[in-house]
């Protein structure tokens, strides 16, 4: 019972961390120090899904699932559980390597619009 519930909140903390990944720099659009949390998350996450790497909060999962006599899997979180929701079809490296790519130039572009607004408050001083 425990190691079910210990695989349920790593897979619940695995979701925040791709969403915070996602979505941090809007957050960091209100709350500037969440960047020193953010930019690390990015890095991250785009070198696991460019790279094929397997985050380390997956072993964690499938060894509660195994441990809770549950099947476990092979491959990443994002293959196991986002991929048949968004594609049918299975994993395809090039998605994983485009969703990496995206996730990063999308951060990308939220701090540039960062910098922007941090330079237009420079000068108006």
């Amino acid at each position: 019972m425990i190691h079910q519930l210990l695989a349920d909140l790593v897979i619940v903390l695995h979701l925040l961390f791709i969403l915070f990944a996602i979505f941090g720099g809007l957050l960091v659009l209100k709350k500037r120090w969440i960047a020193f949390l953010h930019i690390p998350a990015v890095l991250w996450g785009g070198f696991v899904n460019v790279t094929g790497g397997i985050c380390p909060l997956t072993p964690l999962e499938v060894s509660h699932q195994i441990a809770s006599g549950q099947e476990g899997y092979e491959g990443g979180f994002i293959e196991h559980y986002l991929e048949p929701i968004v594609y049918m079809s299975g994993t395809s490296r090039t998605l994983e390597l485009s969703l990496g790519i995206v996730v990063v130039v999308w951060n990308v572009l939220i701090y540039s619009l960062i910098f922007v607004r941090l330079r237009k408050g420079k000068q108006s001083r």
